[in-house]
This record gives C-alpha cells, sequence and structure tokens, in this order.
C-alpha cells in the first residue's frame, strides 16, 4: 500500500523526480506535456472512440526499445489535453518514484496509483522549483500565473498554491455553487467566512477581480466566467490564522 503523498518526503520525491526529467528534456515553461511526451520518444493520437480522455498503449518494439503511445479523447480545452498527456507520463513516472521509495508499485491499488499519477501530472505542468518563485514575486495573483503558465488550467494553478506556504484557503465555486475548498494537502477549511461571501457576490456578478480585507485576512478574487459557465475561485490569506480556520481530516 502507498500512504498518500502530503508528508515532505514524499513531495521532495516527487518534486526531485519531475525536476530530473524536466531537465533532462531540455523543458522550458509553460510546459507542453506534448512536447515532453516527444522528446520520451511516446506518440500522441486522438482516439474519438475511446471512453476515458487518455490511455498509454504499447504499439511494439523497434530497435530493441518499446514503442509507446497516448491515445486521447478529442477535448475542446487545450488544458485537458496537457493534462491527459502530463497524466499519462506521470502513470510511467510512478515506477520510478516509488523505486526511489524502495516501495513495490505491484502493491498499490488503482486508487494509489491513479492518485500518485495525478500528484505527478500537476507537478510536470507547475514545476515546484519554478512555481513557488513565480507565485511569491506576483504575490499569488491567479491572473499572472495563467499568463505564465498557459498549459495548465486556472483551478489547476489554483489548486498548486496550497502545496507552498504561507498558508491559505482556496475555494472553487461553479454555477453558483461551492464545489472545491481546502486549506492545504490532508487538511479541510471551516466554513466560508463573510468576507469570502461578500467578495464572492461581486466577481460572480461582475464577471471581474475583487479583493477584500479584514483584520489579518485578506481575499482576492477571481472570475473564469464563459458562455454557458461561471466560475470563481478565492483565495483567503491570513498567515497563522488560516491553520486555526483549518482542521486535519
Amino acid at each position: 500500500m502507498i500512504v498518500m503523498i502530503v508528508d515532505e518526503p514524499w513531495t521532495q520525491v516527487l518534486d526531485s523526480c519531475v525536476a530530473d526529467l524536466l531537465s533532462q528534456q531540455h523543458m522550458v515553461h509553460p510546459i507542453d506535456a506534448v512536447q515532453l511526451a516527444a522528446g520520451l520518444g511516446i506518440n500522441v493520437a486522438f482516439d474519438a472512440s475511446q471512453a476515458g480522455r487518455a490511455r498509454l498503449v504499447r504499439l511494439g518494439r523497434a530497435a530493441g526499445a518499446v514503442q509507446q503511445a497516448v491515445l486521447l479523447r478529442p477535448e475542446p480545452r487545450a488544458e485537458r489535453i496537457q493534462w491527459a498527456v502530463a497524466h499519462e507520463i506521470g502513470e510511467m513516472l510512478a515506477h520510478q518514484v516509488c523505486g526511489a521509495l524502495g516501495m513495490d508499485p505491484r502493491e498499490a491499488s488503482p486508487g494509489e496509483r491513479e492518485r500518485l499519477a495525478n500528484q505527478l501530472a500537476t507537478r510536470l505542468l507547475l514545476p515546484a522549483h519554478w512555481f513557488a518563485e513565480d507565485a511569491l514575486q506576483c504575490d499569488w495573483d491567479l491572473v499572472t500565473l495563467k499568463q505564465r503558465y498557459t498549459t495548465a488550467s486556472y483551478e489547476l494553478i489554483a489548486r498548486r498554491m496550497l502545496d507552498f506556504p504561507p498558508p491559505a484557503v482556496i475555494s472553487v465555486f461553479d454555477q453558483g455553487r461551492l464545489s472545491f475548498r481546502r486549506a492545504a494537502p490532508g487538511r479541510s477549511a471551516a466554513a466560508v467566512m463573510p468576507l469570502e461571501w461578500s467578495c464572492w457576490r461581486e466577481i460572480h456578478s461582475a464577471g471581474s477581480v475583487a479583493q477584500r480585507n479584514n483584520g489579518p485576512f485578506r481575499v482576492r478574487g477571481w472570475a473564469v466566467h464563459e458562455p454557458g459557465w461561471k466560475r470563481e475561485i478565492l483565495r483567503l490569506d491570513g498567515r497563522s490564522e488560516i491553520a486555526e480556520l483549518s482542521a486535519t481530516d
């Protein structure tokens, strides 16, 4: 069994594994997962008939090496394609991560392998050694980070913020309903504060960016609105006070 990845040793191994791969492939950001796959000798093709978003297949051997391909279901969003390819690369890297920790990947359940691949895919698109510095420089502004990391979705970028200090709470609203709220990996957050509701109402209505301050707390909100769909993302900052609003799951 693989213990879920929330502690520092796991994080260091994941970040190191991804950093080594990106360095070996001479990748620069924004990371293009399709380009990365090509560098690894993995072909990317589309298969509209498949049920899942992506799957890795082995095509046979050539020159003594196993030939692989990622088959993708066509998607209207470029970020979804990037995530799907990054996830399949993460599936490949999972064996390396387990080996670095002296664990047998065959002992992992399908759900554990899936979560590990998700962790690796996130780091492939948002590498720790770049993201942390960029986020601090722009004071965790979601729009600025999206301009920098164009292949990652707004929500993925927002969730990635939780992996780094200072403590924060990220909330995502879809069509007027709270769909995600976390304080940190492995930690849940208390109920939405009035300060957050005030900020959310403004950006939900106006489709804009807003900020509210109250004592030690600051909340910023970004509207990600499209025809037929409204999503808003909030980040609540409050230094040590954030820890008092969260509890271990």
